[in-house]
């Protein structure tokens, strides 16, 4: 188990304490607002109203002991930049920080924080993706070009066998195959798939988007 600190407990801050408790991690989670703490207060570790502007507030707190502090500060992007400024005197080094404009973007990346998050940005992405891609249902970016994504296998490919699918593009590699609750890392160039079944694979997203039509 770990120990967190949330700062900012709108949606999305919220989201992060839920998340990390759901993860059986220790979550202090801090707003000055008293309804965002009230929310969660039984349903976090700890839920604060402080102002994280006041660096004596967070070290009477503990910040300081936390493995990582994920700054989530909405609107006001000056507390945002004081909250990250008041973590680094206490030495944290694992910062988080919710960017909401490029300009707050920027003074981040000077104020060398661990990650600079745009949830919005982020969200944006995946819905185009999910648009764009309408059989990967989730999908993780290696970096710029290379993605993991999980296919599940429609009713029309029910029996059809796996190996011709994959020879199509032989630079996709299947990563593993779900069927039910049994995992499967190989398959024989007989294996068929079932309707319900789940692929995982990995590649660029050129061959990804070649292979696509298959699962459409």
């Amino acid at each position: 188990m770990a120990q967190f600190a949330v700062i900012g407990l709108g949606s999305f801050g919220a989201t992060v304490a839920l998340e990390l408790t759901k993860l059986n991690h220790d979550v202090i989670g801090i707003d000055t607002i008293k309804r965002n703490v009230e929310s969660l207060a039984d349903r976090i570790t700890h839920a604060v109203i402080a102002d994280a502007t006041d660096e004596h507030v967070l070290e009477e707190l503990n910040i300081q002991n936390c493995d990582a502090v994920v700054v989530a500060i909405g609107e006001d992007i000056e507390a945002s930049i004081l909250c990250v400024l008041n973590l680094k005197n206490l030495g944290l080094d694992k910062i988080l920080v919710k960017a909401k404009t490029k300009a707050h973007h920027t003074i981040l990346s000077h104020l060398n924080v661990s990650k600079i998050i745009h949830p919005e940005e982020d969200m944006g992405v995946r819905v185009a993706q999910a648009l764009n891609y309408p059989m990967v249902s989730r999908y993780m970016a290696l970096d710029d070009d290379h993605y993991i994504v999980k296919v599940p296998v429609q009713e029309k490919l029910n029996h059809v066998n796996l190996s011709g699918i994959l020879k199509q593009e032989p630079n996709i590699k299947l990563l593993l195959l779900k069927r039910d609750q049994q995992i499967l890392y190989e398959t024989d160039v007989n294996f068929t798939l079932q309707a319900g079944d789940v692929l995982i694979l990995e590649g660029s997203l050129s061959h990804l988007r070649k292979l696509s039509g298959c699962f459409v």
